[in-house]
């Protein structure tokens, strides 16, 4: 189809801010190319302040779903009409379609996550976990990988009214599944490095590292890395954040948000189509260079 724009060409979006650095855009309209679908994808610079206008006005122009990255994960749950049970559970969402007019709300942040540690090589299921922030990203993750099997999960993240509402997720984690979750306020130095030091894998669920604070790290004191620890970030532009970058020089593996957004873009791509996305090819593409 060789992107075609039709009287019947089906819109998708991305929503949030800001979005000029995303890449996909390019996944998924290659892979309606792929599987020959007329669909389009566009990105859409939106403020919190506006929203709801444009969530209003995708619905009306019968958009069949859209994507919504920071900082909208949460505030887009007020504007749709129904929360998938795992969307509910954690509060946030990344992903929305649109049947004639109901909006569903899904969260495949976690899924992703997960399915990224995996491909980039590592198992971290029965193991520890050190995971920063409680934003939208965080808690997707938190909830994926406590789900899957990750022993504990250790979360750190700065004292505030998200922090407060967190303990609440937490305690909901902790009665549903066999992981123990745990939150600490980050200035809490001396428990953030007995959690890495016990910790497989530490991750950053915060947008620290990514525009307008690229050479900004969440973790400075680089005493709290140790050889062996795997470090990743949901960020993918910059491809190696401040963190990444200093946690490599220490001698932990690190890796990038490319395949989280890779995997998450898929579960999207399904949701939208009823098809899967064909991974290997836009992997190949987009994201093994």
């Amino acid at each position: 189809m060789k992107n075609t724009i039709t009287g019947h060409t089906i819109l998708t979006a991305l929503l949030g801010s800001p979005v000029a650095h995303s890449i996909s855009p390019m996944m998924h309209n290659e892979a309606f190319e792929l599987l020959n679908l007329d669909y389009a994808y566009l990105a859409f610079d939106v403020s919190l302040e506006d929203l709801g206008k444009v969530v209003e006005a995708l619905k009306i122009m019968n958009c069949r779903g859209f994507n919504c990255t920071m900082p909208h994960k949460n505030l887009v749950c007020e504007y749709v009409d129904h929360l998938t049970d795992a969307a509910k559970l954690i509060g946030a969402v990344n992903t929305v379609v649109n049947d004639n007019g109901i909006l569903t709300g899904h969260n495949t942040d976690g899924i992703g996550y997960m399915q990224s540690v995996q491909a980039a090589g590592y198992d971290i299921i029965g193991k520890n976990m050190t995971l920063l922030g409680t934003g939208g990203a965080a808690t997707a993750i938190c909830a994926q990988a406590a789900l899957d099997g990750v022993k504990k999960i250790n979360v750190f993240n700065r004292q505030g009214k998200s922090f407060e509402n967190f303990q609440t997720f937490i305690d909901k984690i902790n009665q549903h599944t066999d992981c123990h979750v745990a939150l600490y306020d980050i200035a809490d130095t001396t428990s953030l490095r007995q959690s890495l030091k016990d910790s497989s894998i530490l991750t950053n669920g915060t947008s620290v590292g990514m525009a307008p604070k690229e050479n900004a790290s969440i973790i400075n004191d680089t005493s709290l890395f140790h050889e062996g620890l795997i470090v990743s970030d949901v960020i993918y532009n910059p491809e190696e954040t401040q963190l990444l970058k200093l946690a490599k020089e220490h001698g932990c593996h690190t890796f990038n948000g490319l395949y989280m957004l890779l995997y998450q873009g898929a579960e999207a791509f399904k949701i939208w189509t009823g098809k899967e996305m064909p991974i290997e090819p836009i992997k190949e593409k987009y994201f093994d260079r």
